[in-house]
């Protein structure tokens, strides 16, 4: 987890070439339409906007259905009365984390090898290589302690250092369980420690390591239908097979444990593996309301698909394992919020009551701020010795920190070195083979087909949206009066749409049987047209009937969350933010944002046009396409600093669309040249 006003990354990480691409328009109009797609990217891109009707308005419709689907599941938790009953419940739990994780692949060997041995007076410690997947290294060490017979095993999960299992808490808590009677295996994780997943010729980061490496290999993952916390738990899945192959180790006693990341590995692990005998993760587990709620971003791994929708919480992947022993750890002074620490804690607790194992739920909160701090490694100590009787003292031993050079596994610090893959490589090759696998889409009617099924796009009412008049006041868009409104596409969400006359408007708009041209803003219409983006073409439309429109999270409803809206371009900030929640509710923000457009035309046939000329850029191109696909009443599309398919960003290595912007699974069913073919054939592209 790291600070949501982190320096911005994603958006200029190098970039995929673009083209205007006009349907519906000839070559001597797209001229008129002013400044260039590229004016809106980098430096000239609106960082904060001169005005916000709705800053609040994602936050608060997001915050209503993450109550509403936990509340759900909350009251199914409060009907549990017999052992029968909270048995069922386990299983539906594990269940649903298997629809969010899996399938998982076929475990394949791990051709492990050990590549040097450190002998200490308690201890030794074994650096390991082993294989989690075909040609993807994992980098872990090994701590055996010194005794005549087999040992209870740990595996160790690390939270967000930059060097992985050689971080000083990591290495710390592993050296204590050791020096007190356990094996432990403590690996590095995705993008951490040895295994950097985007590296330079020098071998130095090229993007920072760490979050930045599971966002920018994570987020693309999405395309193809993978998850990034399903890989990295199935690293932990493998770091215990690998374990297991130990003689050294007592199966009877299996732990996992983990900080931060580590914390939500250890989460996630509790829930998808069903080996593990006890298990303590610390500083994460709260609730994903309460994160929502305190505007805290997770990094991609920690946010699940689908979890929301299926009504998951961070405590039900504990419950998956009741009722063997877990300890919470957490942090007064954590930016986890203790108090979702804590009704998880009692919500477990009622599970674990009815299976007659409360003694079995435990929880641990320390005084100080997010960390493995000593006081939290104690606690997990003691809870581990509860359970194998291996020891009574849970004080930690005097530890002796070993160098990141003595506990490397590669010869240079780097599994790139010896031709391990990385997670982008796998992403490519999937790509590429959907492609190679996806049926052709022949018809418009089978391509919109796809589109609906793939975006699980809902049914868009025949009432005609409510509306709003607001009051014009500032707008600065040149030889223009503007009427703004507010259009209600669904409860709660506005999409601004703008009037552009050459009269002053305080009513609702009359299209008077007329076309209307509008313009679909990449960040911000007010802002875009002050640019001088479109003016001259929709100056000319205002006797027809000229609009301009922000839908959902851009210019007028950009959030003000997350830090504020200088927020909304950075990795972590509050674009990122919801769209990661759009995709645990099962959804996604161009499927949203295309219902918007639908419902913004809508309003306007019931203004009385007759037919609407649709002109979008850069972001806002995507629901452009789809929305002229699916509604006969757009009879034109100009789309300018399009995408140019999903496939090129998934077999880009580095990419500036962002997460809003991304259909999960996508291309396995189709890609945006099929979009674009399927409006040729319609006759909405002339050109």
């Amino acid at each position: 987890m790291t600070p949501a006003t982190q320096t911005p990354a994603s958006r200029d990480l190098g970039r995929l070439s673009r083209r205007t691409w006009i349907v519906g328009a000839s070559a001597s109009t797209a001229l008129t339409f002013g400044a260039p797609a590229a004016s809106l990217r980098g430096a000239e891109r609106p960082e904060s906007l001169a005005r916000q009707h709705f800053p609040r308005m994602l936050q608060e419709w997001y915050v209503r259905r993450v109550r509403a689907k936990l509340a759900v599941t909350r009251r199914r938790r409060r009907q549990l009365s017999t052992s029968s009953q909270a048995e069922g419940y386990v299983r539906e739990v594990r269940e649903k984390i298997q629809t969010c994780f899996g399938p998982f692949p076929e475990k394949t060997p791990l051709n492990a090898r050990v590549t040097r041995r450190i002998e200490r007076e308690a201890y030794t410690i074994e650096n390991i290589l082993f294989e989690s997947r075909p040609g993807f290294l994992v980098t872990a060490n090994l701590y055996l302690p010194r005794t005549d017979r087999p040992a209870p095993g740990v595996v160790g999960t690390c939270g967000h250092s930059f060097n992985g299992k050689m971080a000083e808490a990591y290495q710390g808590f592993a050296q204590g369980l050791a020096r007190q009677g356990y094996v432990v295996l403590l690996y590095d994780p995705i993008g951490q420690g040895e295994r950097i997943q985007y590296l330079d010729d020098g071998l130095r980061p090229e993007v920072g390591g760490g979050v930045r490496d599971h966002l920018l290999a994570g987020n693309q993952q999405y395309l193809v239908g993978e998850f990034l916390g399903s890989w990295r738990a199935w690293d932990g899945i493998r770091a215990l097979d690998y374990l297991l192959t130990r003689p050294e180790v007592d199966k009877r006693h299996l732990g996992v444990t983990g900080n931060s990341g580590g914390g939500t590995m250890t989460t996630w692990l509790c829930g998808v593996e069903s080996r593990w005998t006890m298990a303590a993760p610390s500083c994460f587990v709260t609730s994903f309301l309460n994160n929502l709620e305190n505007e805290l971003p997770a990094d991609t791994e920690q946010c699940p698909p689908r979890a929301l929708e299926l009504g998951l919480d961070h405590l039900d992947f504990l419950a998956a394992m009741a009722p063997k022993p877990v300890i919470i750890l957490a942090k007064e002074r954590d930016f986890f919020d203790v108090r979702g620490t804590e009704y998880a804690y009692q919500e477990l607790k009622r599970i674990y009551r009815l299976l007659g194992a409360e003694d079995r739920i435990g929880m641990f909160v320390g005084p100080t701020y997010h960390g493995y701090s000593k006081e939290n490694r104690e606690a997990m100590y003691g809870w581990f010795h509860r359970w194998t009787g291996i020891a009574k003292d849970s004080r930690e031993p005097e530890l002796t920190l070993e160098s990141e050079e003595t506990l490397r596994c590669t010869p240079k610090g780097q599994v790139a070195t010896l031709g391990s893959k990385t997670v982008f490589d796998f992403t490519r090759e999937k790509a590429l083979a959907l492609k190679k696998g996806r049926k052709k889409v022949e018809t418009p009617e089978q391509c919109r087909g796809s589109l609906c099924r793939v975006l699980h796009l809902k049914e868009v009412p025949n009432d005609g949206p409510a509306y709003r008049i607001l009051r014009p006041f500032g707008y600065s868009k040149p030889r223009a009066h503007v009427t703004p409104y507010a259009v209600e596409t669904e409860p709660d969400i506005f999409a601004l749409v703008y009037r552009l006359g050459k009269e002053r408007l305080y009513s609702r708009p009359h299209g008077r049987g007329k076309p209307a041209t509008l313009y679909v803003a990449d960040q911000s219409a007010d802002w875009e047209l002050r640019q001088g983006t479109l003016q001259q073409h929709l100056v000319e439309a205002m006797e027809a009937g000229a609009y301009a429109c922000d839908l959902r999270g851009v210019g007028e409803s950009r959030p003000n969350t997350c830090g504020g809206t200088q927020t909304f371009y950075a990795p972590y900030g509050n674009d990122y933010f919801y769209a990661a929640h759009a995709l645990m509710l099962g959804n996604c923000v161009m499927a949203q944002r295309t219902y918007d457009l639908r419902r913004v035309c809508q309003f306007l046939r019931r203004c009385g046009h007759s037919e609407i000329h649709l002109v979008a850029r850069g972001w806002a191109t995507i629901p452009a396409a789809f929305a002229g696909l699916l509604e006969e009443a757009i009879t034109k599309v100009a789309l300018i600093d399009r995408l140019e398919s999903f496939e090129k960003i998934a077999t880009s290595r580095r990419y500036d669309w962002p997460l809003s912007t991304f259909v999960p699974r996508i291309l396995a069913t189709l890609d945006m040249p099929d979009v674009y073919e399927a409006l040729h054939k319609l006759g909405k592209a002339e050109g």
